[in-house]
Order: structure tokens, then sequence, then C-alpha cells
């Protein structure tokens, strides 16, 4: 009986140790997310480059006149989405905020078109929100894929 509680115990201390999920390194985690992110582009057909920061883009329109900074108020229309479709958000008008207030993914991506640009901005989990879910429709870890519309800078 002794013997049977024992090994009992030993199964749901194995079992509660094997059910914890470690966190990847930043690094694996960021050369899982590029890999997904290959595979989306490739599967899809998408042009897109690969920034230097590890965002892939597409420039759809590139705009003209004012150049975009951090430091700008941006006015954009925009989808989010994750890499199986599903829509997370989606602005039903135009909205404005300070571009340093954003995701870093959007802070380096957004910069990249003008005034009156369109861009697709595929946006690894370690620029977006990481580990951590801002709310429910996008998980931890999650690579983020947006349209983004550059209706005005200030």
């Amino acid at each position: 009986m002794l013997k049977t509680k024992i090994l009992l115990g030993l199964f749901l201390l194995v079992g509660a140790f094997s059910s914890c999920k470690k966190e990847l390194s930043p690094e694996k985690q960021a050369a899982k997310d590029d890999s997904l992110i290959v595979d989306f582009i490739a599967k899809n057909s998408i042009l897109a480059t690969k920034h230097s920061s590890g965002i892939y883009y597409q420039v759809i329109t590139p705009g003209a006149g004012t150049l975009v900074s951090v430091n700008n108020t941006v006015y954009v229309t925009y989808e989010g989405k994750l890499l199986n479709g599903s829509v997370f958000d989606k602005s039903t008008s135009t909205i404005n905020f300070p571009l340093s207030n954003v995701i870093a993914g959007w802070q380096i991506g957004i910069p990249l078109i003008k005034k009156g640009g369109k861009i697709r901005l595929i946006i690894p989990s370690g620029l977006a929100y990481g580990n951590q879910s801002p709310g429910d429709g996008i998980p931890k870890n999650s690579v983020l894929d947006f349209t983004v519309e550059l209706i005005d800078v200030r």
C-alpha cells in the first residue's frame, strides 16, 4: 500500500513538472517566429522584404510627402490578423496616436512609408507583445500580420 502511494506520488510529480511549458529564449523564439513567417510568406505568395529588425514588410503604396518618425502622431486605418487569418482588431474609421505609444514593429514599419502610403507588416512576437497576451484574440508569442494605411502624419 505504501509502495503504491509512493509510486502514485512520483507519477503526479513527474506529470506536474512535465506539463509546465518552458518559455523559449528570445533567440529561439525569434528563430521560430522567422521560420513561421517565411513559411507564411511562401504559402501566400507575399512579396515581402525582411528588415534588419526582423519584421517583414510589403509596401503596397509608398505614399508621398511627409516622412514619419517615432516622434509623430499618425492617423491610420488598419487590420490586424494572426497568421491563421483570424482578425483580432480592425479600425472602422481613422484613428490617431503617437507612434511612440505602439508596439516596436509599428515603430519600425510605419516609417517605411510616407503619408498616403499603405504597408503590410508581418511582425515577430518579440517586436509585438512577446510572451504576454494583450487580451482576447492574441495569444502570447504571436506573430502579427497588419495592413496599415497611413492617412496623415503630424
